[in-house]
């Protein structure tokens, strides 16, 4: 596995906003539905929810998008090598 090019994939061609725009519509709407009480003071907030809450949907963004990347480089090759 080459992890340069994943990483190049993960920090390229507008990944990082793409995946941000998930996370603050997917983060919020999850913290609203778990926390919404402690957010309106209702309660405690858990910091590590509401961050974690954020947290995984851009990890999930980013990987979604390496990972068609990924696909579509092997698919290149596949056909590179057939013809």
């Amino acid at each position: 596995m080459d992890w340069r090019l994943i990483w190049h994939y993960a920090t390229t061609d507008g990944v990082p906003r793409r995946a941000l725009c998930v996370t603050v519509l997917v983060g919020t709407l999850l913290n609203a539905i778990n926390q919404g009480g402690a957010m309106l003071g209702h309660g405690e907030l858990n910091w590590v929810k509401l961050v974690l809450t954020y947290l995984v949907p851009y990890c999930v963004a980013t990987y979604g998008a390496v990972s068609a990347r990924l696909s579509q480089q092997r698919a290149g090759r596949q056909k590179q090598t057939t013809h």
